[in-house]
């Protein structure tokens, strides 16, 4: 089964763009992909346009001598943009391969390990009252795990102010009163977006009582892997890191280091399915489990799905969209993976078991988009 064709897809859909590849081969069968280096598409559109011209006329079924030639043969290695074409590219030979020999993926990579797939929801409220009633509203509802963001999420047409030390004592309130509601059988966490420093986090884990927080998330820029060392040194709340990493060697000195508690991965930013089994093998070295971010389209959740069946060490998977514009997926999906008892179930039909309309998705365009912008009260810039 030979390579014929890999066509990129960058285009609006819902409330993003979404980047979706197609992977033709010789033997009629194709396969889907996505790639989740969000705002930035067009850089990963050209980096798959590059890799086309050296893939077509290959096999197919090479997929791990595949993602080595594309990983190393532009002599720089790595990096978020590569990655994230590879990831694509490597989920969508999947799909193909799995259509091929009439086997769902999880059955090409070692076999499901459990029969269904455990979410954690998202509260998205600001840090008031609403977001004590959302939290709530999801235990009420059945979920166990429960995760919060900052509540600030900015908008498109201008930057938000964000404090991070105000937002620090407002959120540990909040918090604190939250875990008194839900009790302690609930897992509660807390993605803070990268906004803290180290002594912003210390500070903010101090200020709720102890096992307030079963994790937090992304803390702290991710660069230093020194600094999340000093962050770990100085709080025992585990920590939930690895969303932006595009290889097991950023993965690496984290689990080595014992820095991080919960692996992040991103299936479609990580080096697609062939890495990021290497990234769960690492972390099952050190007894990490695996939290995958899954923030995308259903196709990202499909795959998902298919590594969190075959992988030991799996905690629980990110069940996206928060309260976004899901406006045309059904036109272009022609199913979506479906919550049942905080749950998802696992497909048994080939490949991811998802289908792409490409007739829809060739009608669509691309808008240009940028993540919302945070500013501190100072005017300086604030990550989002």
């Amino acid at each position: 089964m030979k390579i014929t064709a890999i066509k990129p897809y960058a285009f609006w859909l819902g409330h993003r763009n979404v980047l979706l590849v197609k992977v033709e081969t010789s033997e009629g069968i194709c396969g889907w992909g996505e790639s989740g280096l969000s705002g930035r598409e067009k850089a990963v559109v050209g980096a798959i346009e590059h890799f086309r011209e050296f893939l077509i006329g290959k096999s197919a079924l090479h997929i791990g001598a595949l993602w080595q030639e594309m990983y190393r043969s532009q002599y720089f290695e790595g990096g978020r943009v590569l990655s994230a074409a590879i990831s694509a590219i490597d989920i969508a030979l999947y799909d193909a391969l799995g259509k091929l020999l009439n086997q769902p993926v999880y059955q090409l990579i070692g076999g499901k390990q459990r029969d269904s797939i455990p979410l954690f929801a998202t509260a998205t409220s600001a840090y008031d009252r609403s977001l004590i009633d959302e939290v709530d509203s999801l235990v009420a509802n059945g979920w166990k795990v429960v995760r919060t963001t900052t509540g600030v999420h900015g908008n498109l047409k201008n930057s938000t102010e964000f404090c991070s030390r105000g937002s620090i004592a407002q959120s540990a309130e909040i918090l604190t009163e939250i875990r008194k509601r839900v009790g302690s059988s609930i897992v509660l966490g807390v993605d803070y977006h990268h906004r803290l420093t180290v002594p912003e986090a210390i500070s903010f884990v101090n200020k709720m009582p102890s096992g307030t927080l079963d994790f937090i998330e992304e803390p702290i820029r991710a660069q230093a892997p020194s600094a999340y060392q000093a962050l770990r040194e100085m709080t025992d709340v585990p920590l939930a890191i690895g969303e932006e990493f595009s290889s097991k060697w950023e993965f690496l000195p984290f689990i080595e280091l014992g820095i991080t508690d919960f692996g992040r991965v991103d299936i479609c930013n990580a080096g697609g399915f062939t890495e990021s089994l290497k990234i769960a093998a690492l972390c099952e070295s050190k007894y990490i489990d695996m939290m995958p971010h899954n923030p995308l389209s259903p196709l990202c959740t499909a795959a998902s799905v298919h590594y969190c069946a075959a992988i030991p060490n799996l905690a629980w998977l990110e069940w996206p969209p928060y309260d976004g514009d899901l406006t045309g997926y059904d036109a272009v999906f022609n199913s979506r993976p479906i919550v049942k008892e905080c749950s998802l179930s696992i497909p048994d039909s080939p490949g991811l078991g998802i289908e792409v309309n490409e007739a829809e998705v060739i009608k669509r365009q691309f808008n240009f988009w940028e993540p919302p912008r945070l500013h501190k009260p100072d005017g300086s810039y604030q990550n989002w």
